[in-house]
């Protein structure tokens, strides 16, 4: 294992980079946010936030990530939550969500989802990941990979993947 990376659960706070490592605000995005009026007063994406909105998704495993954000209302810069659905074998499932929080993704119950995922046949249960990071379409698709070795290693597969930011005027 790693040991610069830091295995605790990460706050809702957290920021991830494009790699998937813990970021904090710099100097510079500091001073955007006060001159955007986002400073102070405006709380950092959550993984679970009611007023986040899908702005790109896909449940084709054979389209480009770069193709799905190009035909979306992604705003490249901005920060995104990046959610990710797979069905595993129940037995399968906490493990699953173990190794993917060492990457600083946590579990979405469906009562944070605002709907019911549906389980499946074959005792599978649809397990919902999140982080909240920077993106862009090569870093998308090195996601969904990693969610894509993440299924098949513990018996499932993904599902889906979306991408949410807040709506335009509540940046």
């Amino acid at each position: 294992m790693d040991g610069d990376r830091n295995t605790s659960r990460p706050s809702d706070s957290a920021r991830w980079d494009l790699n998937g490592h813990p970021v904090g605000a710099g100097r510079w995005e500091r001073m955007r946010q006060r001159l955007s009026g986002r400073g102070s007063g405006g709380a950092p994406l959550g993984v679970d936030d009611a007023d986040l909105i899908v702005v790109a998704e896909s449940d084709d495993e054979t389209v480009a990530s770069s193709a799905v954000l190009d035909e979306s209302a992604w705003r490249a810069g901005d920060d995104v939550v990046l959610r990710h659905m797979l069905r595993v074998p129940a037995a399968q499932a906490d493990d699953a969500v173990a190794t993917a929080a060492l990457d600083g993704y946590q579990r979405l119950d469906d009562d944070a989802l605002g709907r019911t995922v549906a389980g499946g046949a074959d005792d599978t249960v649809v397990v919902v990941l999140a982080r909240r990071q920077t993106l862009d379409a090569m870093h998308l698709s090195q996601e969904r990979s990693r969610m894509a070795g993440l299924g098949a290693r513990h018996g499932g597969t993904v599902l889906r993947w979306q991408v949410l930011q807040r709506p335009e005027a509540r940046r």
